[in-house]
């Protein structure tokens, strides 16, 4: 995203009427072009201390996808890329290397993003 640093899962807000898996559906296809296909896995619930105090955040995993081509930057996204889990940037955000490590299981879920 432009307006944090790092590189993270593609997310947002869910809106009025959604429920968080066709938020998650819908930020995929919104920020990475990518399609879900079947259903999606909640990985975990995630409470969010550092946005106003009564934020969540829903994980999902995405056991079938699909893209064409990846985006290119806009005024949102800076980039999309999928990297091999021994290959991260160093600049991942603590948040999204602590859910890969509990979704292999190398480490117990935390309740806090």
């Amino acid at each position: 995203h432009s307006y944090t640093p790092g590189w993270h899962f593609p997310g947002g807000g869910v809106d009025v009427g959604e429920t968080t898996e066709e938020a998650a559906r819908r930020e995929l296809m919104e920020e990475a072009a990518v399609t879900a296909e079947g259903p999606l896995v909640l990985q975990g619930l995630y409470f969010n201390p550092r946005v106003g105090g009564r934020d969540h955040v829903a994980c999902y995993i995405v056991p079938r996808f699909s893209f064409e081509a990846l985006p290119g930057p806009n005024l949102e996204i800076r980039e999309v890329r999928f990297f091999p889990r021994d290959a991260l940037p160093e600049d991942v955000t603590a948040g999204t290397l602590r859910r890969l490590a509990e979704i292999e299981g190398d480490q117990p879920p935390d309740p806090r993003w």
